[in-house]
């Protein structure tokens, strides 16, 4: 394989005498189909078939999920897809019941679901507190770079006009300004009630838009109907057009770092490590770019932008 650094070599080398090794014992124990993670179908002794990589019911977690499987399957370790399982609390017990191996999840979510009155914010905090949280038998592995979390987003002119780089600057300001996003931003803890607690902002009025930071958001912005959106930072829109993300020194949205829920059972170290580097190339640039490809106008197959990424990245041919 073309580009590839030592490590990748090493892993795929063992992944295959490991392959080897299994035919050559003519093991003829059954896969559990239902672990939440990746793993080799060699990693667990008396474990054949290959891992199931499942992703959650929208374009950027089916991608994620793509790129997984994807770099499994490149490194010699058979891996297929299972996209657009549901929300976390269907995909959630699906690892835990066997149906699914690995799934790409988010970091702070994950924690939130898991245990809803957990403080941690920061990304060091958050994945401190993350094993402790995690039923038996599932796992999380390195979380990546990339990251997907609500923003205060605001134009060029408006950041201008009020000296705003950060939720802080915004704060002095904050009754002068129309703030749009989700209805649910009105009671979330990270929303409205965490805003006045850690930035003391309470806006001139709450403007909400059921499109979660969709179209109607950023026509919304755009206009000047509102001056504050609520946009998550993997949106391509905020790049497209030149908006400004305020910073969040008080970490008001806690961080969200892309990361494998795995089966602790059926993921091993072969996957594990290939996963991780998998995790380690992943950008939060890459992930705006990956969507703009499966959502904007282009709509191409998860699959094919998931395969160029990983040839991009030097982790398949």
């Amino acid at each position: 394989m073309k580009n590839l650094s030592p490590a990748r070599r090493s892993i795929i080398t063992a992944a295959a005498a490991s392959a080897l090794a299994l035919g050559l014992s003519a093991c003829g124990a059954n896969s559990n189909p239902l672990e939440e993670d990746t793993a080799g179908p060699a990693a667990s002794p008396g474990v054949s078939g290959p891992l199931v990589v499942g992703s959650a019911n929208f374009p950027e977690s089916q991608v994620i999920g793509e790129i997984y499987a994807g770099a499994l399957n490149a490194a010699g370790i058979e891996a297929t897809t299972k996209p657009g399982i549901g929300s976390r609390e269907v995909y959630v017990k699906a690892v835990e019941e066997g149906s699914v191996d690995v799934i790409p999840d988010y970091s702070g979510n994950l924690l939130l679901f898991l245990d809803p009155e957990a403080t941690a914010a920061s990304a060091d905090e958050i994945m401190e507190a993350l094993p402790a949280a995690l039923p038996e038998g599932l796992s999380v592995l390195e979380p990546s770079p990339a990251e997907n979390k609500d923003a205060m987003v605001v134009t060029k002119a408006t950041a201008e006009k009020y000296q705003l780089s950060s939720i802080e600057d915004m704060g002095p300001v904050c009754d002068e300004l129309v703030l749009g996003a989700n209805p649910e931003f009105a009671e979330r803890g990270y929303g409205l009630p965490g805003l006045k607690e850690n930035y003391g902002c309470e806006p001139k009025s709450f403007e909400p838009i059921n499109d979660a930071g969709g179209p109607a958001t950023l026509k919304a912005l755009i206009t000047d109907q509102i001056q504050v959106a609520d946009i998550y930072t993997t949106t391509p829109s905020i790049e497209d057009n030149d908006l400004v993300v305020l910073e969040d020194p008080k970490n008001n949205f806690i961080a969200q770092q892309v990361l494998p829920l795995v089966s602790s059972a059926s993921v091993g170290e072969e996957a594990t490590q290939v996963l991780n580097e998998v995790s380690a190339a992943l950008t939060t640039e890459d992930l705006i770019d990956l969507n703009r490809q499966v959502s904007g106008d282009e709509k191409r197959n998860p699959a094919d932008a998931a395969a160029d990424w990983l040839k991009e990245k030097g982790l398949a041919e």
